[in-house]
């Protein structure tokens, strides 16, 4: 069983390579990227090195890679590639609009990159199953309309963003694709995520929450938030390569769109009490919004912003979210494991 996964270089999917590779060690996978593996993914996947294979290409130009996949026996696919034209976290970070930077790169590599890579795998009968990788950017702001209950797939969805706007545009391309070539395919939407292998990247430049507290805490820096009301449906990487390898070996496949997400909320002050009980001198600070460290909005706590409903994935898959504090407590260890290493160089 191969795996083919675009965007595999960067965050969370070359988590969901790993994943697949550690779950079956007769499995092997081929990533799909612009960038080639940078140290810290060299790193990463050295366990592992022997059964991954990296082509090099742009999603948008099938050219770069359409032979050297045709060579690679693929079975499933995990579309990821795109660009995450993101900015929020600090006071300057928050009066940016990245978007206005390379707006049309972003339509083209979320949208056309899409359809380019539909259009190789409707040809490939080999290919047994293909999830698209969504976001949470597709829902509105606000909602549903009661209190308390969790966002679901059906309805809410009012992206205001190139990003969102980008994303939920290839989620009905990815729809009509099946309807019109009967493969079997399905898209993820997940909810904010942070964890292992977060880092700057070419495609990506932005971290949650729970990075922030964590990295801050194992450093020893003053965590200097605007509020510890803020919320969000956090989830780790890990979990997310889990539940989309869940998702690709599924027996069935009973819905075109699966939330991806822990199913509940938590507050700012909620992340740092957890890093407390790894770092007990921990300092905080409230601090207004021009100085300080970790900014966010105290009203968005609804929509895409609150608790997504899991419903559809618990029902067609075994996967299951553990714990946040856990498995915030395991991210903080692998920073401290893995990121803080030495690199070849010498440099952390």
């Amino acid at each position: 069983m191969t795996l083919l996964v675009t965007g595999g270089t960067g965050f969370v999917m070359s988590v969901v390579a790993k994943s697949w590779l550690d779950r079956d060690k007769n499995a092997r996978a081929v990533i799909l990227d612009r960038s080639g593996l940078d140290e810290t993914a060299q790193r990463y996947f050295a366990p592992v090195m022997d059964r991954l294979s990296v082509v090099t290409g742009d999603i948008c130009t099938p050219s770069d890679w359409e032979k050297e996949l045709d060579a690679q026996n693929i079975t499933h696919v995990v579309h990821g590639a795109t660009v995450t034209p993101l900015s929020r976290g600090s006071a300057a970070e928050a009066k940016r609009q990245p978007e206005a930077e390379t707006p049309a790169r972003i339509v083209d590599v979320n949208l056309m990159g899409t359809v380019r890579l539909l259009d190789w795998v409707r040809q490939r009968p080999g290919v047994k199953r293909t999830i698209y990788v969504s976001s949470g950017s597709v829902y509105r702001h606000h909602g549903p309309d009661w209190t308390g209950e969790a966002l679901p797939e059906d309805g809410y969805v009012a992206p205001l963003t190139l990003y969102g706007i980008s994303k939920y545009a290839a989620e009905m391309v990815v729809n009509r694709y099946v309807d019109l070539f009967g493969f079997s395919a399905a898209s993820v939407r997940l909810s904010s995520i942070y964890g292992p292998m977060d880092r700057i990247t070419e495609s990506r430049n932005f971290r949650h929450v729970p990075n922030r507290v964590a990295h801050m805490a194992l450093a020893g820096e003053v965590i200097r938030p605007n509020s510890l009301e803020p919320v969000g449906d956090y989830l780790s990487s890990a979990e997310v390569g889990r539940a989309v390898v869940a998702l690709l070996e599924a027996p069935i496949l009973r819905y075109r769109h699966y939330n991806i997400a822990s199913g509940e909320t938590v507050t700012i002050g909620d992340i740092i009490a957890w890093a407390k009980e790894k770092v007990p001198n921990l300092r905080v600070e409230i601090s207004p919004e021009d100085t300080a460290n970790i900014v966010q909005d105290t009203v968005l706590k609804t929509g895409m912003w609150g608790a997504y409903d899991i419903a559809r994935i618990l029902r067609d898959t075994d996967w299951r979210p553990r714990l946040g504090k856990q498995v915030f407590h395991e991210y903080m260890d692998w920073i401290t494991s893995f990121e803080n290493q030495p690199s070849k160089t010498g440099a952390r």
